[in-house]
């Protein structure tokens, strides 16, 4: 298994070198003011949850995710940050796995992140060793975030804002620690830039190229443009990518993804949404849409039905509402779920949580995915229906 640092040779010569840039916080007055100006941070959240899939044994899973954290003064030019997780199973020792139905919460005890910080100048920050990583909504990059362990990054980032109006992202992932706590070697070189002021919202631009170490296969390069604005009480957000082989992946495809989203919002407490997701399938053989490094869960249905993309692809037309009544935040979203090649139904998906912020420390959770496959779906996990609830209390300390 490779260090928390991923390739820890080249990634231990940069923090060494950003360390260098600093000399005054080698210094014992130094460190001791960086760790003064510190703040420490804890968390717990416990989550029941049970699933349904009609085709396995139900799961019921009770774990209990607490992380404990520190950040030294982030006003200085070097700043530190660690912090530790641990998930555990409390009060119910039941199964979730085959032959039982899938829950993503395995018991995991790591170091979550650990990174040096440095502000090279007023525009350039760098951030090297294992951190947590969300570029725009995360669908292509993310944390997964709504599971018990979360994905982080060994990584070199460094991020160039000339102005307020422009921002650019050079990330460079040595090793994915994913949520099931294993450790994936990679070589992931991921370029996003941002440019605001053009019209009433923002464009952004991306490469993405992905290569897994000894898996030619994955040798991968998503391109792609963004847009997400707003005029008056209308939301609207556009986007476009293609997804293809690269270096010496022996299979050759190039696949499309489209979102396009309309919102209008009625008021304050109440806004509704509109939008279509299509993930294309090259021939419906092989080369389908992927994005192996995204939050999956937040797109697609909470059922996690599409965790990984159909061959025939994915189309996703969906309408979701928000809204805010007595201080509890709902979210109600419908599904519709098809095929980009071929005409097949796959089924249609409801979904809703309410959320309630108890108080500036806790925050409760209720959240329910109902999706019902269509008899024209492709056999396999597609043509169950499945049905997840999820009862969540969350505390936070320090943040």
């Amino acid at each position: 298994m490779k260090s928390f640092l991923g390739r820890s040779s080249s990634t231990l010569l940069t923090m060494t070198m950003l360390t260098a840039a600093s000399p005054a916080l080698v210094q014992a007055n130094a460190i001791e003011e960086a760790f003064k100006g510190g703040k420490a941070t804890f968390d717990a959240r416990y989550r029941y949850e049970s699933v349904d899939d009609s085709t396995n044994l139900d799961a019921t899973a009770s774990t209990l995710r607490t992380g404990l954290g520190f950040t030294t003064d982030t006003s200085m030019a070097l700043s530190a940050h660690a912090d530790f997780e641990h998930v555990s199973r409390v009060l119910l020792d039941r199964e979730y796995g085959a032959p039982y139905a899938v829950v993503a919460d395995p018991n995991t005890s790591e170091l979550n992140q650990a990174y040096l910080k440095y502000k090279v100048s007023d525009s350039v920050t760098a951030i090297a060793g294992r951190q947590r990583i969300i570029l725009d909504n995360a669908r292509f990059i993310g944390n997964v975030g709504w599971r018990q362990n979360e994905t982080t990054f060994d990584a070199l980032r460094v991020m160039y804002k000339p102005s307020k109006d422009i921002s650019l992202d050079f990330i460079n992932i040595q090793q994915v620690n994913t949520l099931f706590g294993t450790d994936d070697e990679s070589n992931h070189n991921l370029i996003n830039a941002g440019f605001s002021g053009i019209g009433p919202g923002k464009l952004t631009a991306y490469a993405y190229m992905l290569s897994n170490d000894g898996a030619a296969a994955s040798e991968t390069q998503t391109l792609g443009l963004r847009y997400k604005g707003k005029s008056d009480s209308f939301l609207y957000t556009a986007e476009f990518a293609t997804y293809s082989d690269t270096g010496d992946n022996p299979s050759s495809f190039d696949s499309d993804y489209t979102f396009l989203e309309l919102g209008y919002k009625f008021s304050d407490k109440v806004t509704a949404f509109i939008a279509s997701e299509t993930l294309g399938a090259d021939d419906g053989v092989t080369g389908e849409f992927e994005t192996p490094l995204g939050t999956k869960h937040a797109f697609n249905g909470w059922a996690d039905k599409f965790l990984n993309t159909p061959a025939t692809g994915l189309v996703d037309n969906y309408i979701k509402v928000v809204g805010k009544v007595a201080g509890v935040k709902i979210v109600g979203m419908y599904h519709d779920f098809s095929a980009d090649f071929g005409s097949a139904d796959y089924g249609t998906e409801l979904d809703l949580v309410v959320i309630k912020k108890l108080n500036k420390t806790f925050t409760l959770l209720g959240k329910l995915a109902n999706y019902s496959a269509d008899d024209s779906a492709p056999a396999g996990s597609l043509a169950n229906d499945t049905e997840k609830f999820w009862l969540q209390l969350q505390m936070k300390l320090g943040q």
